[in-house]
């Protein structure tokens, strides 16, 4: 939220990168300008995340292994919940759409657990987990409702991914 001289508060409805670089927290919330996108920044964000897991973990295998991955998860929740708090606080709304991080670190949880797996594959849980953060059946709704602030917005994500891999799981118990 931004105050205006006259003391009168606005919302940003459209962040500018000037608005990202004014903070670090708004850098990582909005996913290093990928939800600065103007057209659907969630998936924007997602495949953002997509990228940078995939050309790391090629990039550096025997470092980027599923317990490095787990770490990083964990810590980047932990510091997302602080960076969307802060971020949506400016913005005047508690998950805009332009913070994506919440996607792309429950995007990598789902890419940790189907580690090692071919695009094809990973393409499919892409846009299962689009399906699922975009639809949000229960109960990730409920938790979208509830739960507000840097956790809320972090939270919800976890659900898609939650889905996704239920989804690969019953996929791969049918088809093995």
């Amino acid at each position: 939220m931004n105050t205006l001289e006259s003391g009168q508060e606005v919302y940003v409805t459209k962040p500018s990168a000037r608005f990202m670089l004014s903070h670090p927290a708004h850098i990582l919330a909005q996913g290093f300008g990928s939800g600065l996108s103007p057209v659907v920044p969630g998936t924007t964000g997602t495949l953002f995340g997509w990228l940078v897991f995939y050309v790391l973990t090629l990039r550096w295998p025997s470092i980027f292994t599923p317990l490095t991955w787990g770490i990083i998860i964990v810590v980047g929740f932990v510091i997302g919940i602080w960076a969307c708090q802060r971020t949506g606080k400016d913005l005047g709304i508690s998950d805009h759409g332009s913070m994506v991080w919440d996607e792309m670190i429950a995007f990598w949880i789902v890419l940790v657990f189907l580690m090692p797996a071919d695009v094809s594959t990973q393409l499919w849980a892409f846009l299962c987990f689009r399906f699922f953060d975009m639809v949000k059946p229960p109960p990730i709704r409920y938790f979208d409702r509830r739960f507000k602030g840097g956790f809320g917005v972090m939270w919800d994500d976890i659900g898609a991914s939650f889905y996704t891999l239920l989804v690969f799981a019953l996929w791969r118990t049918i088809w093995p």
